[in-house]
């Protein structure tokens, strides 16, 4: 099983290989550097297999905003494993080591865009996101609650996400 840990400055290239390998080109390495230099990283974790980094995921910092109020959040973006360790599981365990760590801080709602078969086998559910307002607003955006979160307003994401998200 591979080791997992939190992402350390000097994993940046190896990080930035992984999302480029697993997604087959840089967008989502670039956001991930932007991020990271921006200080929005809340939880970046990596897993390792015999000292080799394979696998990434990073959560932000997010706001639900309704009206005057605004609740803390999270947004899970990206999860990345190599595409020869794909299917293994490392994935799984970086999303629910992640998860783990999110719920002993406290937070309390996870927002993601990503495949729902994947995806829904952690909790994330696109009914629990569907009131959110959001430029990502899609069949493919979900929520997972831990607790007591907002049901709707407006999603505001990390300036890195883009204008439309962050504003």
């Amino acid at each position: 099983m591979s080791a997992i840990r939190e992402a350390r400055p000097g994993d940046r290239a190896a990080i930035r290989t992984v999302e480029e390998r697993a997604f087959g080109r840089s967008d989502e390495a670039d956001l991930v550097e932007a991020l990271a230099a921006a200080g929005d990283d809340l939880l970046e974790l990596v897993a390792q297999e015999d000292g080799r980094i394979v696998g990434h995921v990073m959560f932000t910092r997010m706001a639900v905003r309704d009206g005057g109020d605004s609740f803390a959040a999270v947004a899970l973006a990206p999860l990345a494993v190599l595409p020869e360790f794909q299917k293994t599981g490392i994935g799984s365990a970086l999303v629910l080591e992640a998860h783990r760590r999110l719920r002993d801080a406290g937070e309390t709602l996870a927002v993601v865009l990503g495949h729902p078969a994947y995806y829904s086998r952690f909790g994330y559910r696109h009914d629990r996101a569907a009131r959110f307002e959001s430029v990502f607003q899609c069949a493919e955006l979900m929520a997972l609650a831990w607790g007591d979160a907002p049901l709707e307003g407006r999603l505001v994401y990390a300036p890195a996400f883009g204008a439309e998200a962050s504003a």
